[in-house]
């Protein structure tokens, strides 16, 4: 959710990869204005979030598609139509993300309107953080990480339009999620200078 930082009301947040449901749960009932999309391929898993993890029904502005990520994303008529994408995409052995081409990078970039975040995490056998990384600096136009969490994961922003990064700034936004949201943001700010830090 660090996106939040740079985004406090998204119009539309898509979710690839619906996982235990959580992002998606939290996003639908803490982000009362925002319309949600996740896409999971397994109806297993859809189920499963259904009976026992409390995803709620589809309604006017929740909606849980079966179907490939990578098929939405190349869909054109997803093209600039997502404010947030949150790329959550691994299979059950847990070795790297399953989407991480160039097209499908790409792909993610175009379905962002102008301004639009994508947020993913990188995991796995190590040779997967510099093919992920490198791929996303060739598509979008600033990507940043945090430090490594917990399992080795790397949480990313890929920003479709470069921001403008006033630490000032985002410690006043940190404090007010915290407030309204219970999140660690001033962690994420954190994270964020000690990132710049390393790059230079």
């Amino acid at each position: 959710m660090m996106w939040l930082l740079f985004e406090e009301r998204p119009r539309h947040v898509v979710q690839l990869g619906l996982g235990s449901a959580a992002l998606t749960k939290f996003c639908y009932h803490r982000l009362p204005d925002t319309r949600v999309t996740a896409i999971e391929l397994n109806p297993n898993v859809i189920d499963i979030c259904h009976a026992q993890f409390g995803l709620p029904p589809d309604d006017d502005r929740l909606a849980v598609r079966r179907m490939d990520a990578l098929d939405f994303v190349l869909d054109p008529a997803n093209g600039d139509s997502v404010d947030i994408l949150q790329v959550d995409l691994y299979d059950e052995d847990a070795r790297g993300p399953v989407l991480d081409s160039p097209e499908f990078y790409q792909a993610c970039h175009d379905c962002l309107r102008d301004g639009g975040i994508m947020v993913t995490n990188v995991f796995g056998d190590y040779s997967n953080y510099d093919k992920n990384l490198l791929t996303m600096e060739q598509v979008f136009d600033a990507v940043v990480w945090l430090p490594e969490v917990h399992d080795a994961n790397i949480v990313v922003l890929a920003f479709k339009r470069s921001p403008v990064l006033d630490f000032s700034v985002l410690y006043e936004r940190a404090a007010g999620i915290k407030t309204r949201m219970n999140l660690p943001a001033k962690s994420w700010v954190n994270g964020l200078k000690s990132w710049m830090l390393d790059q230079q």
